[in-house]
C-alpha cells in the first residue's frame, strides 16, 4: 500500500487533470501489484491452446488517430523510430532488433524506452 502510495506521490505530474482520476490511480495501483506479485514469483500461465478457435476481434483504426501516429513517430530520430516500428508495432524481440540494427539488446531497450518517452511527451504537448 505505502509503494502505491508514494508512486501515485511521484507520477502525479503525469496525470491530466482533463482526465478521470479513477482509471489514473487504478492503472498506478495495478502495476505495483504486478511488480509485487512477480517479486514474489508469481507468474501466471495461458495456455493459447484455450484461445486458438477463438474468433479474432475487428479492429478498425480511425484514420485520424492513424495520421496522428505517423506523425508523432515521424518526429523521433531514424534509429529510435526504426525501433520502435520493429518492436511495438511488428511485435520483433529486442534481441532481434539489436543484431538487425548492430546495437547491443540493452541499448535497443533504452533507445526504445527514450523513444516511448519522447513520443508520450510529444502527444501531451499536442493535447496541450
Amino acid at each position: 500500500m505505502q509503494e502505491t502510495l508514494l508512486a501515485m506521490h511521484l507520477k502525479r505530474d503525469t496525470w491530466d487533470d482533463g482526465q478521470p482520476l479513477e482509471p489514473w490511480l487504478r492503472a498506478i495501483a495495478r502495476h505495483k501489484l504486478v511488480d509485487y506479485l512477480r517479486r514474489r514469483g508469481f507468474r501466471d500461465h495461458v495456455d493459447i491452446d484455450d484461445y486458438v478457435n477463438s474468433p479474432e476481434a475487428a479492429v478498425t483504426a480511425d484514420a485520424s488517430m492513424t495520421m496522428d501516429s505517423r506523425r508523432l513517430l515521424a518526429t523521433l530520430p531514424e534509429r529510435q523510430r526504426r525501433i520502435v516500428e520493429e518492436i511495438s508495432l511488428e511485435g520483433r524481440q529486442a534481441a532481434d532488433v539489436a543484431v538487425h540494427l548492430g546495437m547491443s539488446e540493452g541499448a535497443v531497450r533504452v533507445s526504445l524506452h527514450r523513444a516511448l518517452k519522447a513520443l508520450a511527451a510529444s502527444y501531451r504537448r499536442d493535447r496541450a
